[in-house]
């Protein structure tokens, strides 16, 4: 210990360091400074300063001894004031007030040390989809043949509120998107003379592609949030490990209503759809076009065919099963409170939307390559 030297204010001993000043108006100058040195230069983690000699201690006093506690503690030592007298005593209770929390600043992790956690990360979380996956396409299966371990009208329930809540908006979009086709392609094909193939153009488009991807879109933005959000909330509640704790399988207890919900009324909808966007190309030809009904109508049908209607059906399944399992994934990996329920729901509704496009230039692909 010789190499720490006293202090005309506080002597340095081996287990601590001796205040022999007054701690009114903060003490002598550069007190803090001198008192931060010698716990510096003290060995072990534990400092004891001695108060027993400090015979005054206002407010400033005792801020300089919460601010030593502070740098001490950001060395990794910890300071224990010891032999303060009564009037020192009744100071510290009125003035003293020390952080209520130290967080000692963090290392920046190296870059391979980051994107191995985020390679670390991304395995589990694909773990986690793939058994998720496996575990609601087993119960979803097991629930045709063996009714219990689900509420009683839970599926009922889940088709409602997917399918009936999601019609008047899905009927507004459809009818304005076949309104736009219409408008667009008729202004190419009328300098040809070929007003009568909107209706080819608009029932195609309507039954391959845009019926089955505005449904999805508008669903996975409309209820795989609400999926999301209210599997997220039963998780931050702890309402899922009650389930566990009932010997109820979460997953078919929460999970497989809402996919036979969805899968029962997402074809529904996109054929309603299809229908609803044709009626909109069938209101600008017949009022811009100089076209009949009758010709608007026999043109359609000629133009359909029954692949169409099935590639269009066969999407709009597949999208249903990614909302809902995309939308179940992010509600049980929630971490955190209200933010986090937040945070995943939002995460769940990009990751939906992203799915199904890729899922549609997939089966795109497939059926008409």
């Amino acid at each position: 210990m010789a190499a720490i030297k006293d202090s005309p204010v506080f002597t340095v001993r081996e287990t601590g360091i001796k205040l022999t000043t007054s701690l009114s108006r903060g003490g002598a100058p550069r007190l803090l400074d001198g008192l931060t040195q010698a716990v510096k230069r003290m060995k072990g983690e534990r400092v004891e300063v001695d108060l027993s000699e400090v015979d005054r201690l206002d407010s400033l006093g005792a801020s300089l001894l919460a601010e030593l506690v502070v740098k001490s503690h950001l060395m990794g030592k910890e300071v224990v004031f010891t032999g303060a007298s009564e009037a020192v005593e009744r100071g510290l209770e009125r003035y003293y007030f020390p952080a209520p929390e130290l967080v000692l600043p963090e290392e920046k992790p190296h870059r391979l040390e980051s994107l191995g956690e985020r390679i670390v990360s991304l395995w589990e979380a694909a773990g986690e989809l793939l058994l998720l996956v496996s575990e609601t396409t087993y119960w979803s299966v097991v629930a045709l043949w063996r009714g219990e371990g689900h509420r009683r009208g839970a599926v009922e329930a889940q088709a409602m509120a997917i399918g009936v809540g999601a019609l008047p908006v899905i009927a507004l979009i459809s009818f304005l998107i076949g309104l736009i086709l219409a408008l667009q392609s008729a202004e190419q094909l009328r300098q040809f003379g070929a007003n009568i193939y909107v209706a080819d153009l608009v029932a195609i488009s309507m039954a391959r592609e845009m019926g089955p991807l505005m449904t999805a879109i508008l669903l996975a933005g409309r209820s795989g949030a609400a999926i999301s959000a209210e599997i997220a909330t039963m998780t931050v509640s702890e309402e899922i490990d009650a389930l566990r704790t009932m010997g109820l399988h979460p997953v078919r207890y929460v999970v497989v209503p809402k996919v036979w919900g969805i899968l029962l009324t997402a074809p529904l909808l996109m054929v309603l759809s299809v229908v609803i966007g044709i009626a909109g190309g069938f209101v600008v030809a017949v009022t811009s076009l100089d076209l009949s009904p009758q010709a608007f109508t026999l043109e359609v049908t000629s133009a359909l065919y029954m692949k169409d209607i099935l590639t269009g059906l066969v999407k709009t399944v597949v999208f249903a099963w990614l909302i809902v399992i995309l939308a179940a994934f992010f509600g049980f990996r929630v971490k955190g409170g209200p933010e986090g329920v937040g945070r995943a729901t939002t995460s769940s509704v990009v990751a939906n939307i992203f799915a199904v496009i890729v899922a549609d230039c997939a089966l795109g692909l497939l059926f008409y390559l």
